[in-house]
């Protein structure tokens, strides 16, 4: 049995609700259904100004139809679980304000692409590789290149102003908004920043697994988990114990749910995950997979992570075998180790929190799903 699969066992195996608890199947619908008929506006006022921008909104409708819809669900059943039932927000405006999360989330995958020089993205081309083969079929001038980098800024940029404007139109209470503002603007500061940090920590700065943990936690896990459930209770007015209780759950599970996301990407099965396995190591990315391995190495691991990690030109030896060095090493069952741990914390803040017992239900199955996964 391998460390993943313990991992997964002691998580899944210990009394969560079934996924079905979240009601994932209505709220995705009703996510997919705010952001069709938000794009569908979109489209025609683009197209009104120039028909050749309806690939820039057709590019943005390819980032955000796709995903699982976490991030729209914790921030729901943070709402939910802290609700009061006379509370004056309508649901189905609520859903729409937490559906901008997912245009927060397309502009984090536009923008780290480009970083990492990604090559693929849900099984399609990353958005500044299909826009360089835009150049090229088009025949345009200039560098195909250059031009497919400077359109997936703009369409990252553009998807992160299409969150505010979601969140603004949703229909939410202007109380409620002025609430939910504070939580949104530190959400997008720490993502914006979370990005720098990981491009510092790909230049040498941020070192060890403390800086691959620092990284994680405000490039992904903040925006992930933490702040859409302090989204939701800022909509619901919630108090200081509410928020409090939501950080205790949030941290531990964004960071395991990120963890989960780097072991995925580089053992996960390419036809689930919607990438190559060998896409995370071949841009180098420097995540605590690898900072523990660096750890342990020999002289040989480390002279075959100086040669092969971050080596476009390497090919699937190379990359099989700093695979089998993250696992010799032991650094993928500590990671695994500490997934369960984070897991774990997270699980037991959300039996103890002060919210509705039908959201403790949904968070603690949606924690279950979100670190257990295989995409």
């Amino acid at each position: 049995m391998t460390a993943e699969t313990q991992s997964r066992e002691s998580v899944v195996g210990s009394g969560a609700p079934p996924l079905a608890a979240a009601e994932l199947d209505r709220l995705r619908a009703a996510v997919s259904a705010a952001l069709t008929e938000f794009l569908d506006r979109q489209r025609e006022t683009l197209a009104a100004m120039d028909p050749t921008l309806v690939p820039v909104v057709d590019e943005v409708c390819a980032l955000a139809v796709g995903g699982k819809r976490l991030r729209p669900a914790f921030a729901y059943w943070g709402w939910r679980g802290a609700r009061d039932t006379a509370s004056p927000e309508d649901e189905a405006a609520v859903l729409r304000a937490v559906t901008a999360l997912e245009f927060v989330h397309a502009s984090a995958l536009v923008h780290d692409d480009v970083m990492d020089g990604a090559h693929t993205r849900r099984g399609r081309p990353a958005t500044h590789v299909g826009f360089a083969s835009r150049h090229t079929v088009e025949e345009l001038n200039g560098d195909r290149h250059l031009f497919g980098t400077g359109a997936a800024i703009l369409v990252g940029d553009l998807a992160l102003v299409w969150s505010d404007e979601l969140l603004r139109r949703s229909g939410i209470s202007p109380a409620a908004l002025t609430r939910a503002r504070a939580v949104w603007d530190t959400m997008r500061t720490e993502v914006t920043a979370g990005q720098y940090l990981d491009l510092l920590r790909a230049a040498g700065g941020l070192p060890g697994p403390d800086g691959a943990l620092t990284v994680a936690r405000y490039k992904s896990a903040g925006y992930t988990v933490q702040r859409p459930l302090q989204l939701g209770a800022s909509i619901a007015d919630a108090g200081p114990e509410v928020a409090e209780a939501y950080t205790a759950i949030g941290l531990p599970l964004g960071e395991a749910f990120q963890l989960r996301d780097d072991v995925l990407g580089v053992f996960g099965d390419p036809a689930v995950t919607g990438k190559s396995a060998d896409d995370d190591l071949r841009e180098g990315k420097q995540t605590l997979l690898i900072a523990l391995a660096e750890e342990e190495a020999d002289e040989a691991g480390r002279r075959l992570l100086a040669a092969s990690l971050g080596n476009a030109d390497a090919g699937p030896e190379e990359f099989d075998a700093l695979r089998g060095l993250l696992e010799s090493t032991g650094a993928r069952a500590r990671v695994e180790e500490r997934i369960t741990g984070q897991t774990a914390r997270a699980r037991s803040a959300i039996a103890t929190a002060p919210i509705a017992e039908d959201a403790r239900a949904a968070l603690d199955a949606l924690a279950v799903a979100a670190t257990s996964r295989t995409a």
